[in-house]
């Protein structure tokens, strides 16, 4: 039996170079329980991120954790990639290991209704870390889930600035449809979108920590952010590198990374300029029956000690 005192998650992901981190830190972090990790049509095709997960698995040794592939392209729009970003792999420039171990046969979609309901109601937690369309699925198939899963913590979103388009994030922005079925199902969510994400920059500070342990897990991110800084300098002009991805994984692990508070989200369908724009409702407190949180804030130096932390204790 699990430690109690573990979050028990399923990561639903698209690799990726913030993807891969984040299994890093899922895997390293003692207070995290990776109960199987899905992919999903994304930054790349889901044969190229599939491949990519699988690989991160290897370098990391993870071992029966199941990898299931999901859907090969949004509910209802044709899939356009995050190429300019993380390369023609999705995870170009490190060397990746072959992967060894296989793909579960089960669809991602069927692996996570199965896993939901087959588990104690409120011990597993939905950690989407890409589009959402793996999720719509899963809880349109089976209602039953909304109501069993611990909650729903997803990197995705912003309620200022977008990234794909003015208004909107890439990952609501590939896959609305879904993205809509999720933020209003009943679950508890919490969207973990780019005005915090944005805060979690690979520094040279950072990369200094990361560069002083030993290990392969720390080199492999090194090299990530070798690449990925790179591209984010010239498609983006950032200065270092926003990890967007891990920052969902470290609120699970420890909520006080985050400030989060109540907020009404809906995400826009037919705006011809807003379409995929997740709409936060900030004017004022929200209702009791409000079920999605929306952060705002983001304690920096405590999420970068539990990437740290987690990829000292990869093998």
């Amino acid at each position: 039996m699990p430690a109690p005192d573990r979050r028990r998650i399923i990561l639903d992901c698209d690799p990726g170079h913030d993807d891969a981190i984040a299994i890093l830190l899922a895997h390293g972090s003692p207070a995290i329980e990776l109960v199987a990790i899905t992919t999903v049509a994304g930054n790349q095709t889901l044969a190229k991120v599939t491949r990519n997960a699988r690989a991160v698995a290897e370098l990391a040794g993870i071992r029966d954790v199941p990898i299931a592939a999901g859907c090969l392209r949004p509910l209802v729009r044709e899939h356009a990639t995050g190429a300019d970003i993380h390369g023609e792999s999705g995870l170009d420039g490190p060397d990746l290991p072959e992967p060894v171990e296989p793909v579960d046969p089960r669809h991602a979609v069927d692996l996570i209704v199965e896993t939901v309901m087959s588990e104690p109601a409120q011990s597993i937690t939905l950690v989407p870390i890409g589009p959402l369309t793996n999720i719509a699925l899963a809880v349109r198939r089976e209602p039953r889930i909304a109501e069993r899963v611990r909650e729903v913590v997803l990197m995705g979103g912003a309620y200022h600035r977008g990234n794909r388009t003015p208004v909107t994030e890439f990952n609501i922005g590939v896959d609305p449809e879904a993205a809509h079925i999720v933020f209003n199902e009943p679950w508890p969510l919490t969207m973990v979108g780019l005005e915090v994400t944005h805060q979690a920059l690979a520094t040279p500070d950072v990369l200094a920590r990361i560069a002083a342990i030993q290990g392969r897990a720390a080199r492999f991110v090194l090299d990530l952010l070798d690449f990925y800084g790179g591209t984010y300098r010239e498609r983006q002009g950032f200065a270092a590198p926003p990890v967007h991805d891990p920052c969902a994984v470290a609120y699970v692990i420890d909520p006080a990374v985050l400030t989060v508070r109540p907020t009404v989200v809906d995400v826009e369908l037919s705006g011809r300029l807003t379409t995929g724009m997740t709409v936060a409702d900030l004017r004022s407190t929200a209702p009791e029956s409000c079920h999605t949180h929306v952060a705002t804030g983001l304690d920096r130096d405590r999420f970068w000690d539990l990437v740290v932390e987690a990829l000292a204790n990869v093998p």
